[in-house]
């Protein structure tokens, strides 16, 4: 492989263990079920799905040099990803994430994903260096970037002439770490994809609507903004010159029987289908029909 990637993904790239059931539970439950190994994190969530439509995307994150970082290259690798230029930790593991889901949705989930944070911005060192680009000339592509990074890195990012030409693409974690994406929120080559809740967090209130949230958005200064609520009407948020235009679309109505990655999966149907020059309202559509098919278990994992 000698081509340069078509996007990069930088964030969290792990091992999501996920137990599953398909009875409603509770705090306490203790019901039969399956349990899965599967490669995780935002970042590579999105990745994933890239390699669905096509794509060639390269992962910049950090993997420990054990056992189970081997096995999740490997499999990387295998599903066509990129992973000449992550960092691999001698000293650090290979982060993980547990969760519980039942028919009525997350249960509980457990992030053990402290590497990434440590490594900090060694993982940046091929957009400095000339193999993805130097701060003379930066990478100029579409960058997919995930709230797992600290707030002091992603703050350097908003910053750094590194990032000036790269059309990014921000998603927090959870939302545990939306108000990390705060130093990004102004950032004028910057889309956010949230959900109500992040967005609330990101602008410090309650919102009762995606299109409510996405307008709020944009009044704290965001130039783009994607808002989703579950199963109710998502929201496309832009500011074009000195108006707002806020456009909103509801997604297909699916049995639900996983949910952990549906978010990243929108964003990444997002990001292709404008790359592939949809309207904002395809491009919506697009990625709320992806969304549904993913939680709906037609798409593969």
């Amino acid at each position: 492989m000698t081509d340069k990637p078509d996007i990069l993904c930088i964030g969290s790239v792990l091992w999501d263990i996920i137990g599953r059931a398909s009875v409603h539970m509770r705090a306490g439950s203790d019901v039969p079920g399956h349990i899965l190994r599967l490669p995780g994190g935002v970042a590579m969530n999105i990745a994933m799905t890239l390699t669905r439509f096509g794509l060639r995307p390269a992962i910049l994150t950090a993997i420990g040099r054990d056992s189970q970082g081997a096995d999740l290259i490997a499999e990387a690798e295998v599903q066509g990803i990129d992973c000449r230029y992550l960092y691999r930790s001698d000293d650090l593991p290979t982060d993980r994430y547990m969760a519980i889901e039942g028919a009525n949705g997350l249960i509980a989930a457990i992030a053990d994903a402290h590497s990434l944070e440590q490594a900090g911005d060694k993982i940046l060192r091929p957009l400095a260096d000339g193999r993805l680009g130097s701060a003379a000339a930066p990478w100029s592509g579409p960058i997919a970037l995930d709230g797992n990074l600290t707030q002091a890195l992603l703050s350097e990012i908003a910053r750094s002439p590194l990032f000036a030409r790269a059309d990014l693409r921000v998603a927090p974690a959870s939302p545990g770490k939306a108000e990390r994406l705060a130093p990004l929120l102004r950032h004028p080559r910057t889309t956010l994809y949230v959900n109500l809740e992040e967005a609330g967090i990101l602008c410090q209130r309650e919102f009762d609507s995606a299109e409510a949230a996405a307008r709020g958005l944009l009044a704290r200064g965001a130039t783009r903004a994607l808002v989703t609520d579950g199963g109710k009407a998502a929201a496309d948020g832009a500011r074009i010159g000195d108006e707002q235009s806020v456009l909103v679309a509801a997604p297909p109505a699916v049995m639900v029987t996983r949910v952990t990655g549906a978010g990243d999966t929108f964003m990444a149907a997002h990001l292709v289908a404008e790359r592939d020059g949809a309207p904002r309202a395809e491009a919506l559509a697009c990625a709320l029909k992806a969304a549904a098919r993913y939680v709906s278990g037609e798409m593969a994992i």
